[in-house]
């Protein structure tokens, strides 16, 4: 059973990033906040002690996103950097791995990108066509294909590019995972002109036959989906906590207004047509929260299979609420919602990406439509 509370360390470290978060507020330096929070060790609260990191799970990860973005300085690269390429590397990955990259991704000096979606593939994982094969030479990989909308890879040491390699045995492709190094000759990026202001780009990757050594990848070559959806799952569940922290932000900012702006000498926080809609907002961020709670520990406590609905379920429910947040909150202030000088007129464009990315509320209608409530496939 998912405990209905948290415990007391996880209050503690909820508590401790709140106050990391409040003192850098919505105009923070993403260099300085990322370095400090490295520092302190919340980064990577979710890697084993031995390669430096918390030695705790998902669910301390999702605490200080959704802290950070309740105090307007969410650091996106947390749901890729630690929580997917950690996750993976931590799982799957050889003791040498290990030690070149985690020790790093805990205490934030280092950073990994992750490219997974295709222009051609879209949500359909089984459609990726960035192939890898063997020279017979040398025992090395080479990489050849194409990514979209990959996340700071500018300022990342490297990008866990989701590949597929042939099956020697049946001729079919499987998803298999590389670590690719920034510099190594043949990868391209080109920056993708976004409407989405946000401190962390988005980039097309080319790959032109990007040579890397056999140990460049990640877990077992025969294991496929399984490493996949290990660090999909964790995706989700902290993607839910970035849109939950992006909704409170919001939404705190709303009721501040509305407690303070008086109209015909009364709070329009007085008025039901204003405070009904924000209590509404507020029940559907916390309940999405519980179900965030439920996919973490059940990620953490090794049910891979529970994991994936709850997160599918987890992501969903908070896309909705922060859309729904946002929304609200820029309707109370009315034309103030609009301005610089309050900030949520740009959440309503970050807002959507809960929706969309890294999948869309449609594919998780359709996960839990086949996989829960066992209905057929329409495709």
């Amino acid at each position: 059973m998912t405990p209905l509370l948290e415990t007391d360390e996880q209050k503690a470290l909820r508590s401790a990033v709140c106050a990391l978060g409040t003192r850098h507020g919505r105009d923070h330096d993403r260099a300085a906040l990322w370095s400090e929070a490295g520092k302190l060790g919340y980064l990577g609260v979710n890697l084993p002690q031995e390669y430096g990191g918390g030695g705790g799970g998902i669910a301390e990860l999702s605490i200080v996103l959704e802290e950070l973005g309740a105090a307007g300085c969410p650091l996106l690269m947390l749901i890729v950097s630690p929580a997917i390429c950690g996750t993976v590397i931590s799982r799957f990955g050889t003791d040498a791995q290990k030690q070149e990259w985690l020790p790093g991704l805990a205490d934030g000096t280092r950073t990994m990108a992750f490219g997974i979606t295709e222009p051609d593939a879209g949500s359909n994982s089984h459609r990726i066509t960035t192939t890898a094969r063997r020279d017979g030479d040398t025992g090395d990989w080479l990489l050849t294909g194409r990514k979209v909308f990959v996340s700071g890879v500018d300022i990342a040491d490297a990008t866990l590019i989701v590949g597929r390699t042939e099956d020697a045995r049946t001729g079919r492709l499987k998803p298999c995972l590389f670590i690719v190094p920034r510099d190594a000759p043949g990868f391209g990026r080109r920056l993708i002109d976004m409407e989405l202001h946000a401190a962390e780009k988005q980039f097309e990757l080319v790959l032109d036959d990007v040579r890397l050594p056999a140990d460049a990848l990640v877990g077992d070559e025969d294991a496929g989906l399984l490493q996949l959806f290990a660090g999909l799952n964790p995706e989700r569940v902290m993607t839910a906590a970035f849109a939950i922290g992006m909704g409170r932000h919001a939404l705190s900012r709303a009721v501040e207004y509305a407690r303070e702006r008086a109209v015909w000498k009364t709070p329009i926080g007085a008025h039901q047509a204003i405070a009904h809609p924000l209590a509404q907002a507020h029940i559907d961020l916390e309940l999405a929260r519980l179900m965030m709670q439920k996919a973490a520990h059940l990620y953490d406590s090794g049910d891979d299979i529970g994991a994936g609905e709850a997160a599918n379920m987890a992501k969903y429910a908070a896309g909705e609420a922060c859309v729904k947040a946002v929304d609200q909150a820029v309707h109370t202030l009315g034309g103030n919602g609009l301005t610089r000088e309050f900030g949520l007129a740009s959440l309503v464009t970050a807002a959507r990406v809960a929706r969309i990315a890294p999948v869309s509320r449609e594919m998780i209608l359709n996960y839990v439509s086949h996989q829960t409530l066992g209905l057929p496939k329409s495709y």
